[in-house]
């Protein structure tokens, strides 16, 4: 089968159609996306790509960035005093709380008392990852049924009471949740100004701000975010540091894991909105770069393969509870599939074929035999099998056929495999492939009318990036026995809006992007979730 590779514009129709704010502001920027493997930039002039540059990650990671950056910037030929945004997508967070590296103590307090008694907050959390947190728990008075009626009257002096004891016990990270929040959020924010006027350089995560309908998930969700606070604080500081060493004095935006941004102060607040942003971001720039909207997406990198699907556009929410660092959670993620292939997978065989999930990694440039080193790679085999012309072909030109064969056959179902995972209906799609790993596929693959590797394919991540818009979220309960249906679809599309604006989107051009109403069958009072997502333009001023 030939695999197509184009830009999209010629095929599929102009990108433009999917994005075409950028065709009204030519913002010229740089997307940069941090990877396990190397670290990517791309600058870019409107919807016009004019460099892309891969860098290896290393154990410092400012080093990687600043490589990166500062070779598109002198392949372009762009001043650095002329780059108007820079956008970046991080793992930083999300490898931080997995590792249970650089996180705070946070004191958690829930709105719920005399309801939830039984299941103290972090009930379930691994041990380890608890003992770093710190189980400092205060369970008061407060929370709503599903319909928004309080369960009990807001206990503002034991709020008050469990803010002066944080503050004796040297804890400033606090996470504040209550039962139906989401529905009611007035409980929370009342909470959230009684500990920030008791405790002194205080930061308080609400609980309704981050997940959905769920207590435990919700809260957990927010305690996370609590920890990672002032690691957010001090990545915003040093990005900014090296930005200046850069010269480049624009202001720079993350990647949430929605394909949207949000500002430097936004992700200060805000952290764990960025896990799982590295696959989105890659999402949304193949969308870009084929001119899909509707498509199944593989992005290979270096260690790993992340399969997911576009719809209208952006990425498929998902919609079950995901586990982060063993911690259940319900916040919005990306419904990604992960599985260990990519360019640095080591391959051997011992009776049948095996590649992955160890990895040679960054060290790829290295350590694959057509680099000159000594362990067989996937790279390799792609390189013996014809698929792409990299390093020095001659180091694998004795391999035997039958393995190169093998290996390849292997290395395509396991794609296959992850794409019949992955579609809801037996429909065949388009499948884009991008990454850098994205060499290792290049034959049918079984459940897809077509294969497409865009141009710049081996960037998608960074190009994601940088094209992204400001978006905001609402996933609320309504029940239309207290408010008609148009008020509450009206309520919920107004929050979502000023989440946008809140987040850095330029209020005029904010729109709604994507809506959903689902009635809750088993709950009285004619309950409905709704939700629905804004999205606009970055606003540069």
């Amino acid at each position: 089968m030939d695999v197509p590779n184009c830009c999209g514009a010629e095929i599929y129709g102009c990108p433009k159609l999917l994005f075409r704010y950028l065709e009204d502001i030519a913002i010229i920027r740089i997307g940069v996306d941090v990877g396990g493997t190397n670290t990517d930039a791309v600058l870019m002039d409107g919807n016009d790509v004019k460099a892309v540059y891969k860098a290896p990650t290393g154990k410092n990671v400012d080093e990687g960035i600043m490589a990166a950056v500062r070779n598109v910037l002198n392949m372009s030929r762009v001043a650095a005093g002329d780059i108007q945004a820079v956008m970046m997508g991080t793992t930083r967070f999300t490898n931080a709380f997995v590792e249970r590296k650089h996180l705070q103590e946070v004191g958690v307090i829930r709105l719920a008392l005399p309801a939830t008694r039984g299941v103290p907050p972090m009930i379930d959390w691994p041990d380890d990852i608890a003992a770093v947190i710190g189980k400092h728990h205060y369970m008061v008075a407060g929370g709503y049924e599903f319909d928004g009626t309080p369960i009990s009257r807001l206990d503002e002096k034991a709020i008050a009471s469990a803010a002066k004891d944080m503050q004796t016990k040297g804890i400033r990270k606090v996470a504040v949740s209550g039962v139906f929040s989401p529905v009611n959020s007035a409980m929370e924010e009342r909470a959230g100004e009684i500990v920030l006027n008791e405790l002194e350089d205080a930061s308080v995560t609400l609980s309704s701000h981050i997940g959905r309908i769920g207590l435990l998930e919700r809260e957990n969700a927010a305690i996370i975010n609590a920890s990672l606070t002032g690691l957010s604080a001090t990545f915003v500081a040093s990005f900014e540091r090296a930005l200046a060493r850069l010269k480049i004095r624009a202001p720079f935006y993350i990647s949430q894991n929605d394909g949207t941004l949000m500002s430097a102060e936004f992700v200060g607040k805000y952290p764990v909105l960025t896990f799982a942003s590295g696959p989105t971001n890659s999402i949304r720039g193949a969308a870009y770069l084929s001119g899909l909207k509707d498509a199944l997406v593989v992005d290979i990198g270096g260690t790993t393969t992340d399969i997911g699907v576009l719809v209208n556009g952006f990425p498929r929410e998902s919609g079950v509870s995901m586990d982060v660092g063993s911690v259940r959670t319900n916040f919005r993620m990306p419904d990604i599939l992960s599985v260990g292939l990519g360019g640095g997978s080591l391959v051997s065989r011992n009776g049948k074929v095996r590649v992955g999930p160890r990895s040679v990694g960054y060290r790829l440039v290295e350590q694959a035999r057509v680099f000159g080193g000594k362990q067989l790679t996937a790279t390799d085999i792609a390189v013996a099998a014809g698929f792409v012309e990299v390093g020095n072909p001659d180091a694998v030109a004795n391999l035997a056929e039958s393995l190169v064969r093998e290996t390849a056959n292997a290395m395509h179902r396991t794609v296959e495999e992850c794409v019949d995972r992955m579609k809801t209906s037996a429909q065949p799609l388009p499948l884009i492939l991008v990454g850098g790993g994205s060499i290792l596929i290049r034959e049918h693959i079984a459940g897809t009318n077509e294969v497409v590797v865009p141009q710049h394919a081996q960037v998608a991540n960074a190009i994601g990036a940088s094209i992204a818009q400001v978006g905001g979220e609402i996933n609320k309960v309504y029940s239309y026995e207290q408010v008609t249906r148009e008020e509450a679809v009206k309520s919920a599309q107004a929050e979502a809006a000023n989440q946008a604006r809140n987040a850095g989107a330029d209020e005029n051009s904010i729109e709604i992007i994507d809506f959903e109403e689902l009635p809750l069958a088993y709950m009285p009072g004619s309950a409905v979730r709704i939700r629905a997502k804004a999205a606009g333009e970055l606003r540069l001023c």
